[in-house]
């Protein structure tokens, strides 16, 4: 017990070490230290993680035969969090319970973390970097699950530890599946009358509902300047869809604001860190490609049928490698596709026959009123 609560807290301090520094002046990972790393959390982890050291040991990998690169990993299918507990402590003990939205079965998968400090860290270091590049102070209208009413939610609690470190004001306008259009309007134009720039935080079912209720009062809001939207997660399988590209154009055109103030945000409950798009951060012009960029401890592996890595610019399955799953398990196979460009990682869609799952499941009976 000594040996595993010595080992955890020298990783968090090292860990909180690299946001910090990351964090301050913006330093690289360099490939060797992000492989060092990898492989001493993974050594780690076989040793805590009992679930995961079996599902590595079928791939003939174990504390006597580790690989020699991260890109060897054995990578947990984020089916797994549903079958089994993931997690190098006592789950009873972990901080954070985070729940997928379950599957067209209703079955959800749980992720433990041991100590909320970690995401938190992680959480608002990519956040000041990929979202307030500008540190505006922004007022924050979150069309997210509220925290309050769904604890399970890591989407939820995600967007509450940013309002309470970085907001000038926030609120919520999901009320279980009810989009409460009437009070985000209202309390939008005061924020529009007093200048005060915007942070719109929702799903993108739930912003196609707010879209539609615009439309239906015919009404367009001219958003502040420096105002900005956070789109999280897509539509996964809905009866309705809107294209990617639809949707933005409908969000400038009703809030009069500029397609790069738009920034998709993916995650996945089983991570602990997240994805931005580059548009506030990068000097490049917006072509209409989103590329994904991430913190230096969290990187993708593109990856075909037999499981190796493929080269940039090659369609593949999705492996995200994060160093912050400290108490869990680092390395996640997911049911997305992908590409990898020197600039980021472009989302492609999903396996054909991939359930469905994600944050919009959340959004999925939304009634604007």
């Amino acid at each position: 017990m000594h040996a595993y609560r010595d080992e955890s807290a020298r990783l968090d301090d090292a860990l909180l070490a690299l946001f910090e520094r990351w964090h301050r002046d913006g330093a690289p990972l360099g490939d060797g230290e992000f492989n060092a790393f990898a492989l001493r959390l993974f050594a780690y982890q076989l040793r805590y993680n009992a679930p995961y050291a079996r599902y590595c040991e079928g791939f003939g990998v174990t504390l006597e035969r580790l690989p020699a690169s991260w890109h060897e990993i054995p990578a947990l299918p984020s089916a797994a969090f549903k079958e089994a507990a993931i997690a190098t402590c006592d789950p009873a003990k972990a901080e954070l319970v985070f729940e997928t939205s379950g599957t067209t079965q209703g079955i959800g998968g749980r992720h433990y973390l041991e100590r909320a400090l970690l995401y938190d860290a992680a959480l608002l270091v990519a956040f000041d970097r990929f979202m307030l590049p500008d540190h505006l102070r922004l007022r924050y209208f979150n069309l997210v699950p509220d925290r309050a009413e769904r604890p399970q939610s890591s989407l939820g609690y995600m967007m509450a530890q940013v309002c309470a470190a970085r907001a000038e004001r926030s609120d919520w306008y999901l009320r279980g599946d009810e989009l409460q259009v009437e009070r985000f309007l209202a309390d939008l134009s005061e924020a529009v009358e007093r200048g005060i720039p915007v942070c719109i935080a929702a799903t993108a079912f739930a912003l196609v509902h707010l879209l539609d209720a615009l439309a239906a009062r015919d009404l367009f809001v001219a958003l502040p300047t420096g105002s900005r939207i956070m789109e999280t997660g897509g539509f996964k399988g809905r009866s309705r869809v809107v294209e990617r590209d639809e949707l933005y154009a409908a969000l400038c055109e009703r809030f009069g604001m500029p397609r790069d103030a738009i920034v998709a945000e993916y995650g996945m409950t089983e991570l602990t860190s997240q994805y931005y798009d580059d548009v506030l951060v990068s000097a490049l012009p917006d072509t209409g490609v989103r590329y994904k960029v991430a913190p230096p401890w969290l990187r993708a592996r593109v990856v075909g049928p037999n499981g190796a890595t493929l080269p940039n610019g090659t369609v593949g399955a999705l492996v995200h490698v994060d160093l912050a799953n400290r108490s869990s398990c680092l390395a996640i196979q997911t049911e997305d596709l992908g590409v990898q460009f020197e600039r980021g990682l472009v989302l492609i869609g999903r396996e054909a026959g991939a359930q469905l799952r994600g944050c919009s499941l959340d959004a999925e009976d939304l009634t604007a009123r």
